[in-house]
């Protein structure tokens, strides 16, 4: 080689050492740097981790999510801790398994006050942070938003043929209060918490997704939310600078093992979970990860990401190694729990532990899975492979040492009702000393939980009758359930079947006779029967009964004991029950209330509203609506021909009471008076459709006898004799 081209080559190697040492350099510099820029989760509820084209799913198209998997890391085997929403989400924000943060079911738990979540520790590394929630599930009252510097979990008012709009929120519309609000913080150093609902049931995408299944148009819809964040990212040059976290906090059943939707079983379906990690720069981007990771690794992995320090008390590690591909990671044990059998019917908890190879489900007949050779676990191999199951149940209870089935909380009835309309039963069984291996095997008794979920679907589409006689069904084969007793008598409580009500309730208060929810039942039902003495008796009873503690209950057993007096033309007594309400729950407005009641029954209109009045005014600083106070309300402000106002009091009472068949008659009335026939008609359809019981077709064919349409009035009355001669044949059809 001549001197000249000796030289050259010399150049271009020491050039090239330099680029090479530039880029090395770079790279250690960024993995080495916090991550300043946003911190985002979107999480995406009930998404199965093999209904996403990254993992291998080609019956749906998701263009957003697989950008975002090029960019990112794909963790391929990742798992959840509970298939329910609230305690899966606890986990992922605590860093904590279910037995640690306390969470163990959608209803009666929260996460306990002053509990460090991922948030509160990001904020004291100077991130602003934010959560935008898309159901009631996740409702500010469970605890789940500590630590948040914004948390937004309003859902939208529901309407006569939408009631689960009460109860979750359209994604596209929480990802909009996400974006407004990081154009309103003024710094990229922000943490974003964006919950989506959509993949949940009720399966009901956007027409433009027809073409798939159900569930899968719900995720495409889902896909086309993360598309409009990430477009926002992008238009305000913050998507380089984003670290995006995107999972899910559990599966869906879709029938693989029995189960259509979720929170009864531990199996892959239920707690295998996308998890896509794009981090800052894209750097890794297209490596995928096969190794075992779960909900538990998100916590310190985001704190070792901004060089924060990670608590000592937790059990997962950082997946930073992996991220980067700096080094291995070592193989965990991930443990889930199923606990919605036991507190919801009184059966066996699940637990399981899942290695590498094999799942563990302890249960009273215990189940091992070769995850390798049966990825669908259909092969129980529990009495086959003895040592790897005797090792896995002795890893299994090494680790869930002394953790309890902790007793749930109680729960308030609008809170109940609105979480049946989502499909969770609504209240939970006495818990059980037995140890669960002693229990029913939830294997045995799924299609009670089905026949459960096909009655709260047709109750949904207000199918009453068949849907009561579903629950009849599961009552003959399992009559000690007690909450599908308390949901018999409220689905009953919609045709006005008061018989029903008081009979179901009645088995309650045998099951569960500490309860005063029951003893309130039979009162209110005796109550509309006009059945003053038997009202009073079981509403004092309910006083009886409810703990010191138990305020809420206490005040509305006084509450209903001020009505039953009113009916009963005592007005003494109803002032009496009224302060001892007052006295129970103080931000209640029953004093106001019971005071202009008096006016008004006397006639004192005039007088009586400024009371209703405070009442109202009180009632918003209270957050506990008051039964039929809109109504008297919007009452006095017709009769003093005040109708805009009076309009407005009967919509307010049918935004919080739907099923008060007379707020929509004199919505009706008021109508009419004022000239709106069309109207008036709407609001007496509206009555039979949402509330088909005996009250609401006489008060229909009385508002029309008044209206002067008689034929009208008798076509109802005729319909109501064939509607209600016939709902016996009907309901025994429906069993």
């Amino acid at each position: 080689m001549s001197r000249p081209l000796r030289y050259t080559f010399i150049l271009i190697l020491a050039a090239l050492g330099t680029s090479l040492a530039a880029v090395g350099g770079w790279r250690y510099a960024r993995a080495s740097a916090p991550v300043s820029g946003p911190i985002i989760i979107v999480s995406i509820d009930t998404l199965r981790a093999d209904h996403l084209p990254a993992y291998g799913y080609t019956k749906v198209k998701t263009p957003a999510i697989d950008a975002l998997a090029a960019d990112g890391v794909v963790f391929e085997r990742a798992y959840s801790h509970a298939p329910q929403t609230l305690p899966a989400h606890a986990a992922i924000l605590s860093g904590l398994l279910p037995f640690e943060h306390g969470v163990r079911d959608n209803i009666g738990f929260s996460v306990k006050a002053g509990e460090r979540l991922l948030p509160q520790m990001l904020r004291e590394r100077g991130f602003t942070t934010g959560g935008v929630v898309s159901a009631f599930v996740l409702r500010k009252d469970t605890g789940i938003g500590q630590g948040f510097d914004f948390f937004d979990a309003e859902m939208p008012p529901g309407t006569p043929d939408e009631p689960i709009g009460s109860v979750q929120r359209d994604g596209a519309a929480s990802e909009a209060i996400a974006e407004r609000w990081l154009a309103s913080i003024g710094t990229a150093r922000a943490f974003l918490f964006l919950h989506l609902y959509e993949p949940h049931k009720p399966y009901t995408p956007p027409e433009r997704y027809a073409q798939y299944a159900p569930y899968d148009g719900e995720i495409a819809y889902s896909d086309e939310i993360v598309g409009r964040l990430v477009r926002y990212l992008k238009s305000h040059q913050l998507y380089d600078r984003s670290t995006i976290v995107l999972l899910s906090d559990h599966g869906e059943g879709l029938g693989d093992h029995g189960e259509q939707e979720h929170g009864l079983f531990v199996y892959d379906e239920a707690i295998h979970v996308p998890l896509i990690v794009k981090q800052e720069s894209n750097v890794g981007a297209g490596r995928r990860i096969a190794r075992l990771v779960q909900h538990i690794d998100l916590v310190p992995t985001l704190l070792d990401l901004v060089k924060a320090p990670i608590p000592g008390n937790l059990r997962g590690r950082s997946l930073k190694p992996v991220l980067d591909g700096t080094g291995p990671l070592a193989e965990p044990s991930v443990y889930s729990e199923a606990l919605y059998a036991r507190y919801h019917f009184g059966w066996s908890e699940l637990t399981a532990l899942t290695d590498d190879r094999y799942r563990f489900i302890k249960a009273p007949r215990e189940e091992l899975y070769d995850l390798q050779r049966d990825p669908h676990e259909r092969e129980n191999l529990a009495g086959d492979r003895v040592q790897a199951r005797q090792a896995l149940r002795a890893a299994l209870d090494r680790l869930a040492a002394g953790a309890a089935i902790h007793a749930p909380a109680e729960v308030s009835a609008d809170a109940r009702e609105r979480l049946q309309a989502l499909g969770y039963v609504g209240a939970q069984t006495e818990m059980a000393s037995a140890p669960g291996d002693t229990l029913p095997d939830p294997k045995d008794k799924r299609q009670i939980l089905e026949t459960y979920r096909a009655a709260v679907d047709l109750a949904g589409e207000r199918k009453w009758p068949q849907a009561i006689g579903l629950l009849k069904h599961i009552l003959r084969e399992d009559p000690g359930m007690a909450d599908v007793w308390g949901q018999l008598a409220g689905f009953a409580g919609h045709l006005d079947r008061q018989d029903l009500v008081i009979d179901a309730y009645r088995h309650y208060i045998e099951l569960k006779p500490s309860e005063p929810g029951g003893y309130l039942g039979v009162a209110a039902a005796y109550f509309r029967q006009r059945k003053f003495e038997e009202a009073r008796a079981h509403a004092a009873l309910a006083v009886d009964v409810a703990a010191d503690s138990d305020v809420r209950s206490r005040a509305n057993a006084h509450g209903l004991l001020a009505r039953i007096a009113l009916s009963r033309h005592d007005a003494d007594g109803a002032r009496r029950e009224a302060g001892l309400a007052h006295e129970a729950d103080s931000k209640l407005p029953i004093v106001p209330y019971i005071e202009a009641r008096v006016l008004y029954d006397q006639g004192k209109f005039a007088d009586a509203l400024p009371l209703f009045e405070r009442a109202i005014a009180d009632q918003k600083s209270s957050g506990s609506p008051l039964a039929e106070l809109h109504y008297y309300a919007a009452d006095t402000y017709g009769r003093l021909e005040r109708y805009p106002e009076a309009e407005a009091q009967f919509i307010a009472e049918l935004r919080d009471f739907p099923q008060n068949p007379r707020a929509r008659g004199g919505l009706a009335m008021l109508y009419q008076a004022t000239g709106k026939s069309d109207a008036a008609d709407r609001a007496i359809a509206d009555m039979l459709r949402i509330t088909p019981g005996p009250e609401s077709y006489a008060l229909a064919a009385r508002l029309y006898t008044m209206f002067g349409n008689r034929q009208q009035a008798d076509a109802i009355r005729a319909e109501a004799r064939r509607a209600f001669a016939d709902a016996p044949r009907r309901a025994a059809n429906a069993r």
